[in-house]
């Protein structure tokens, strides 16, 4: 058996109280604070890219210098940050919710829940901080355009099964790009890893306690709240690629009026597909087609209804892994 393989197993073995016991013991172990262990007195290279090639995508474009093609990689990194503050907007308002099911019963739970939306807190003024340090060696203009209360109202006026689903999903892609792409590459800058390996260390048990309680609610539903929930997310996907949409179009016009030169409308047009087929590929491909991920949504739908999720997001994928 693999590594992985035995982990899973190992974790299996586990009732659910001693799993949240376990995310609890993390929690304190790897517990870490903004400014004495991520910033640490430190401010950003501009010399340096912010998002790793294999997330950015800017090496597509070949008419782009190196120069150019890292400060692309740096307002993509920006958005990084702000999409992620968006992301844990909601994913806390929705765990300090679900805290109330174990009020009077799972006191491990409950404990693991409330920690669990602390360090949302922290993080999203983690990623405030982010921005605000991008902007100091940026050219002004930059704008993140989702609102993020509009946004997290939105997604929590879904239902629960679905809005757990869109969590599980993105505490899993963020791990995957911290792993594949983000560690490895030290051509970014330092603060930039730093920033994403502590933010890793809680997401990662974030993702055991999204399962936890998204298989708990699962469990609660009937086929046809099942059936609604597997449209909301559906729709909650959908609804993310238009606000992607919109932030590639701002972050496209944002590059091209402070990328160092004029070009043409075919460069142009280029570097829009580029960074919208980017962002595709960093907060929807990577997220649905995430090994763990697939796995527990095999388990809790019909196989009509993975084929009915998997069709709607069929021309989005097609075009991120273009």
């Amino acid at each position: 058996m693999s590594a992985s393989g035995q982990e899973k197993a190992r974790a299996g073995a586990l009732s659910p109280t001693q799993r949240y016991a376990k995310c609890i013991e993390a929690s304190r172990r790897i517990r870490w604070e903004i400014d004495r262990d991520v910033i640490r007195g430190r401010s950003f290279d501009f010399d340096r890219k912010f998002l790793p090639d294999g997330l950015s995508r800017v090496n597509e474009l070949v008419f782009l210098d190196p120069a150019r093609r890292c400060f692309l990689s740096q307002i993509q990194g920006r958005t990084y940050a702000n999409m992620f503050g968006l992301v844990e907007r909601f994913a806390g308002a929705k765990i300090l919710e679900l805290t109330r099911d174990h009020w009077f019963g799972d006191q491990a739970a409950l404990e693991a829940l409330v920690r669990f939306a602390d360090e949302e807190l922290k993080h999203q003024e983690l990623f405030r901080r982010l921005d605000r340090m991008a902007a100091e060696g940026m050219p002004e203009g930059y704008c993140f355009k989702p609102p993020p209360n509009e946004i997290a109202r939105a997604v929590l006026s879904k239902s629960t099964w679905a809005v757990l689903a869109l969590t599980l999903d993105i505490e899993l892609l963020s791990q995957s790009h911290y792993r594949s792409s983000i560690e490895c590459d030290a051509e970014s800058s330092e603060l930039w890893r730093d920033v994403f390996l502590f933010h890793w260390k809680e997401e990662s048990q974030h993702a055991i306690l999204d399962e936890l309680e998204w298989r708990r609610i699962d469990a609660q539903s009937s086929a046809l709240q099942r059936e609604q929930g597997a449209d909301d997310f559906v729709g909650l996907l959908l609804a993310i690629d238009g606000t992607l949409q919109v932030q590639a179009r701002t972050d496209a016009a944002y590059f091209l009026r402070h990328g160092g030169r004029a070009y043409s409308a075919a460069e142009q047009s280029a570097v829009h597909d580029l960074i919208l087929k980017a962002y595709r590929w960093q907060y929807i491909a990577t997220g649905v087609q995430e090994p763990r991920f697939v796995e527990v949504l095999r388990s809790l739908v019909t196989p009509e209804q993975f084929e009915r999720i998997a069709g709607a997001l069929a021309p989005i994928l097609a075009h991120a892994g273009d």
